[in-house]
């Protein structure tokens, strides 16, 4: 096997990894939305959750056949969008106790892994597509926390 055929292999697990880790995500995501009441509230986040929870795995297999770099990245980002949005409503659920937040909390953990993976390989692609080998600062996407959103309404008050 050629260098390059070991390094594409590499590669290819490596997507398989994280389309298994999405394909776990979206699983657990439905059992949260299982688990939700029955309320109104619990109604609402469950309907949103259901939809976002689970798009990021078929949305991220599409990136993998994209037809091009500039496709590869758009999908990236729109897997990003949706955990983004996943781990709002997942961070709702625990904040308005819809459900325990232990059994939230490792999920939201995996939501913002997940969500510094894509954010990174979007800005790794970037780079890519520019012909540049070097990532600079002002591209770097931030995966926005309650935390970083706050820093940075400080930071831009202070101007």
């Amino acid at each position: 096997m050629s260098a390059n055929s070991k390094r594409l292999n590499a590669i290819a697990e490596k997507g398989d990894d994280l389309a298994e880790r999405l394909l776990d995500f979206a699983v657990r995501a439905g059992a949260v939305v299982d688990a939700l009441p029955k309320s109104r509230m619990g109604r609402h986040v469950a309907g949103q959750l259901v939809r976002c929870g689970t798009s990021p795995a078929p949305n991220y297999e599409e990136a993998r056949a994209a037809e091009s770099r500039a496709d590869f990245v758009h999908k990236l980002r729109i897997c990003l969008k949706e955990l983004r949005e996943s781990r709002c409503w997942i961070r709702l659920a625990a904040k308005g106790n819809l459900l325990p937040k232990s059994r939230l909390t490792p999920l939201i953990d995996e939501a913002t892994q997940l969500c510094n993976i894509f954010g990174q390989s979007i800005v790794t692609a970037r780079a890519a597509r520019n012909g540049r080998g070097v990532i600079l600062p002002e591209e770097q996407i931030e995966v926005a926390t309650p935390e970083s959103k706050n820093a940075k309404r400080k930071m831009q008050k202070e101007k």
